[in-house]
């Protein structure tokens, strides 16, 4: 099986909306509990909407309150990085995606016991893969993730 590859892709930057660009490039967020995947509860995976690179599993998903996505982990490909955050007067830790490098979110320590950890994500910065779609679309690799026995 050949790796995917992911890098910045700037011509699909160009055909982001003005929201999808304000959060990623901008580092900017989007209105709460009035943005796509806040609510969203099927599975699939969660993708970089600049790189493609996965990101977010739905298993990981839980409803915070918070309004925006959240999920207690990244996937384990180190495709979601950490930096400080001190802007707007606040202690925060941002999370960007490795190779697109877009704004995600953040990640706080108020999460559920499993992690304690709430990674609070912009749908904006999103693509979701259903999971009747991973295989077509070339994440087929994730698929496994899904079975019962694995839950």
């Amino acid at each position: 099986m050949s790796q995917k590859t992911y890098s910045k892709d700037e011509e699909r930057i160009a055909e982001l909306t003005e929201m999808q660009r304000h959060v990623t490039q901008e580092s900017g967020t989007e209105p709460r509990f009035r943005n796509e995947f806040w609510k969203q509860n099927e599975d699939g995976l969660y993708v970089d909407i600049v790189s493609g690179e996965p990101l977010f599993s739905s298993k990981d998903k839980f409803n915070s309150s918070c309004g925006w996505p959240s999920f207690t982990r990244a996937l384990p490909n180190q495709n979601v990085i950490e930096h400080e955050d001190d802007s707007h007067g606040m202690k925060r830790v941002e999370v960007r995606s490795k190779h697109g490098d877009s704004h995600l979110g953040h990640v706080f320590d108020d999460g559920p016991d499993e992690t304690g950890l709430r990674y609070c994500i912009n749908s904006a910065s999103l693509r979701f893969i259903p999971k009747a779609n991973l295989d077509s679309e070339g994440y087929g690799e994730f698929l496994k993730s899904f079975d019962s026995e694995s839950t």
